[in-house]
């Protein structure tokens, strides 16, 4: 007999199940990431215990903690880019030019466009785009120890990075976190020497804050000797890494009318060259002739001297060019600047090259030693950032 053929129910295709849309993740990604896994865990521990102390702080003085990371100081600058662009304030001096020209336009933009498109209020976005840029700042910090001395000590860079003394600027709206990730990751790239990518990021960085330039030597210190070789990616990443920078403060010369538009802003504040007059003096009176110096500022300058011994250190480890020159120019713009002294330790932040002494020491410590000093470092910092934003009575 022939087989007896059954007809298959027919389903509606209302009630069919829809192919699944969900993106997939690149196996090389979702490598990449769980190799980097153990940095950003350790990072998000190191700043959440920062906010807990911080929150519980702020409780016991009255008043929420949302404000002080979202809308204090230069987030205020920030947030007014974003709102009314580079327009003069109630407290700028007459016949001067806006003050708020001294910020660079990277950071407001992005906070402007993203919370065009959002809920929530600019000061909210703000935040939220300097805790991810935080994210991806820990990763490229990572990734250039991993690339130079392998995973463990990106790990532990990644960990003091987020450790600083004044790491708790990391999660406020400021430009710190997103700075740092533009560099970081311009440096992994001339490391790995994709010249495109380093040349973008650099322009970026150069957006972003005045140091963009320590980004810009870095990366052109890199590529002209790849260049002489004969690398025209190198020459072309050499020809663009200053463009952002030089975009920047060209714009600002237009807008006012002068050459030298960026550096009258800057006078206005205060900010002036003077080769480190100012820090060498500020140095001997919270070091050494104060005989009740300010705690902030005595942190500040111990932060300076230890930054200046580090770099040292660099130079005996014989690290590559581009981070000796990347930190070698930011430490130069900011010993040798003669204007306000208070927040020269944030102006480091970007600096990790500077850490990585520390991290290979505390990679080849015994496990132990290790866990001891990353939680040291983490309780201090915690400490230190609710003291520099809730007792410190300046900006950070």
């Amino acid at each position: 007999m022939p087989p007896v053929l059954t007809a298959r129910p027919t389903v509606p295709a209302s009630r069919r199940p829809l192919p699944s849309r969900a993106p997939r993740v690149p196996p090389q990604v979702r490598g990449t990431l769980r190799h980097a896994a153990p940095a950003l865990l350790g990072y998000v521990a190191v700043r959440l215990v920062g906010l807990i102390v911080l929150a519980r702080w702020s409780h016991l003085q009255g008043h929420g903690v949302w404000p002080v990371l979202a809308s204090s100081w230069d987030s205020h600058w920030y947030l007014g880019i974003a709102d009314h662009g580079y327009t003069h304030e109630s407290g700028d001096p007459a016949g001067t030019p806006p003050r708020s020209l001294a910020f660079f336009p990277l950071y407001p933009f992005l906070v402007k466009a993203v919370a065009a498109v959002t809920p929530g209020s600019r000061a909210s976005v703000g935040l939220v785009i300097a805790v991810v840029c935080s994210l991806a700042a820990a990763w490229g910090v990572f990734a250039v120890g991993d690339r130079l001395h392998g995973r463990r000590a990106g790990v532990v860079l990644a960990v003091l990075w987020g450790a600083l003394p004044v790491g708790v600027v990391q999660w406020m709206g400021y430009t710190e976190s997103l700075f740092t990730a533009l560099a970081a990751w311009a440096l992994c790239a001339v490391l790995d020497g994709r010249w495109a990518w380093a040349a973008g990021l650099c322009v970026a960085a150069g957006l972003t804050r005045p140091t963009g330039v320590a980004v810009a030597a870095a990366v052109v210190a890199a590529a002209l000797p790849a260049a002489r070789r004969g690398d025209r990616g190198a020459l072309a990443a050499a020809a663009a890494a200053p463009l952002g920078w030089l975009g920047y403060v060209g714009w600002v010369a237009w807008r006012e009318g002068r050459a030298d538009g960026y550096f009258a802003v800057q006078r206005v504040w205060g900010n002036e060259w003077d080769g480190g007059a100012v820090t060498r003096r500020e140095l001997r009176d919270h070091l050494v002739y104060n005989k009740d110096p300010q705690f902030f500022l005595a942190v500040v300058s111990v932060v300076l001297l230890v930054s200046a011994g580090l770099y040292l250190l660099c130079l005996a480890d014989r690290q590559p060019a581009a981070l000796l020159v990347f930190t070698g120019v930011l430490l130069l713009v900011v010993l040798g600047s003669g204007g306000v002294y208070f927040p020269r330790a944030r102006f480091l932040v970007p600096a990790f090259p500077l850490l990585l002494p520390i991290a290979l020491a505390v990679s080849r410590a015994r496990r132990p030693v290790a866990v001891l000093t990353l939680t040291a470092a983490a309780l201090s910092s915690a400490w230190l950032g609710g003291h520099m934003l809730l007792v410190w009575p300046g900006p950070p």
